[in-house]
């Protein structure tokens, strides 16, 4: 047996409205289910990203407790085609670019930050060398 693929992954941010405008507006996430102080959940791709409020999901409940402190990580997939045009839309919308990388199974990354301090990367295909990579560059 072996788990098929990532169905979702998860931030922690103390204030969630600012999240939500970035990952909706700035990245164009589509919302899909919210509860105020709790979490916004987006659909992105086959998945969905969850953004919880560390404190209210610290509470037990109907979902057992969890949470992160400090900063986390988090990465999504864009075409290396659209490379540059990710780096003007950030910079139109107010986003420093924190660090550019090459890697050298030659994807490229751009990391920037959230509202939240969460750091936030766009990757291109090749960027671990994977298999299902090649042809996507």
């Amino acid at each position: 047996m072996k788990a098929q693929h990532i169905l979702e992954t998860c931030i922690y941010v103390n204030d969630l409205e600012p999240a939500r405008q970035f990952y909706a507006e700035v990245l164009g996430l589509e919302v899909l289910a919210e509860a105020p102080g709790r979490h916004v959940f987006f659909r992105h791709g086959q998945g969905v990203f969850l953004v919880f409020h560390p404190e209210a999901t610290a509470i037990p409940g109907e979902f057992p407790p969890h949470g992160a402190i400090g900063p986390g990580h988090i990465a999504f997939k864009m075409a290396l085609a659209e490379y540059d045009a990710w780096k003007a839309w950030l910079a139109e919308h107010g986003v420093a670019v924190e660090k550019e990388i090459e890697w050298s199974a030659a994807g490229r990354s751009i990391y920037f930050r959230d509202p939240a301090g969460n750091s936030v990367e766009l990757t291109t295909p090749g960027t671990w060398g994977l298999p299902e990579d090649v042809g996507e560059r």
